[in-house]
C-alpha cells in the first residue's frame, strides 16, 4: 500500500467519522431528552415562583382579617362606652380591611389557577418526558443492535473497512513466504557444497567430508552390531523358558 493510498483512506475515515457524528440519531435523541429536562426544570421554577405570590397572599388576608376583626370589636367596646365617633372611626377601618381582603383574593384566585395549570403541565411534561427516555433508550438499543448486525455483515462479506486490502496482504505475505522458503533452500544447498561455510566452524572442506564418512561409518557398524545380536538372542535355544 502505497502512502498515497494510506492517507487518503486516513481523510475518507476521519471524513465518514465526522458525517456520522453530525448526523448520530442517538445523539439527537440525547439532546431533545436534555432539553426536555431543562423544560421541565423551567416549569418547576415558575410553578414555585408562583406558589409562592400565592402563599404571601394568603398571608396577607389572613392578616387583614385579623384586622378587621380587632376594628369590629374595638368598635363594639367604643360604642359601649357611648363613643359612637371611635366605633365609626373603627368601623371605617374595618371596611378598609374587608376591601383589601377583597382585592387580596382575587388577586390569589388568579395566582391559584396559574398554580394549578403550572402543576398540571408540569405532571404531564413529566409523565411525557418518562415516556419519551423509554422510547430514546428503546430507540437507540435497536440501532445499536442494528449497526452490530450491519458491521458483522460487512465483516462476513468483505465490504467493511480494510477487508479490500486483505486479499492484496495476503498474497504479499504468501510470495514473501515463498521467497524466503526459497533463500532457505538456496543457503542450505550452498552450505553442503561448500561455497558458504560456518565463521565459527575452522575445518577445511576436505575435513568436513571425512567427518560426514566418520559419522556414517559409525552409524553403520552400531547398526550392523545391534543387527548381530539380536540375531543372536533369537537363535539361543530356550533363551525364553529357562528362567521359569
Amino acid at each position: 500500500m502505497s502512502i498515497f493510498k494510506h492517507a487518503a483512506e486516513i481523510l475518507e475515515s476521519k471524513v465518514n467519522h465526522f458525517l456520522d457524528n453530525a448526523e448520530d440519531p442517538a445523539e439527537t435523541l440525547d439532546l431533545s431528552y436534555e432539553k426536555m429536562i431543562a423544560n421541565l426544570q423551567d416549569t418547576k421554577r415558575h410553578l414555585a415562583d408562583v406558589v409562592t405570590e400565592r402563599v404571601s397572599l394568603e398571608n396577607q388576608m389572613a392578616q387583614a382579617r385579623k384586622a378587621a376583626d380587632k376594628a369590629d370589636a374595638d368598635a363594639r367596646m367604643a360604642l359601649g362606652a357611648n363613643r359612637e365617633d371611635l366605633a365609626r372611626a373603627e368601623l371605617a377601618q374595618k371596611q378598609s380591611e374587608l376591601q383589601k381582603i377583597a382585592s387580596l383574593q382575587e388577586a390569589h384566585d388568579t395566582v391559584a389557577a396559574q398554580a394549578q395549570k403550572l402543576t398540571d403541565y408540569e405532571s404531564k411534561l413529566r409523565d411525557r418526558i418518562e415516556q419519551f427516555r423509554t422510547q430514546k433508550e428503546v430507540i437507540k438499543s435497536q440501532m445499536t443492535a442494528a449497526q452490530a448486525e450491519v458491521k458483522v455483515s460487512e465483516s462476513l462479506t468483505g465490504i467493511g473497512k480494510g477487508m479490500d486490502d486483505a486479499g492484496d496482504a495476503m498474497r504479499r505475505a504468501q510470495d514473501r513466504t515463498r521467497q524466503m522458503e526459497a533463500k532457505a533452500v538456496a543457503m542450505d544447498g550452498l552450505m553442503a557444497s561448500g561455497a558458504l561455510s560456518d565463521p565459527l566452524d575452522s575445518r577445511s572442506q576436505t575435513e568436513k567430508e571425512l567427518d560426514e564418512v566418520r559419522a556414517t561409518s559409525g552409524v553403520d557398524d552400531d547398526l550392523a552390531r545391534l543387527k548381530a545380536e539380536m540375531a543372536k538372542d533369537k537363535g539361543t535355544p530356550g533363551s525364553g523358558a529357562g528362567g521359569a
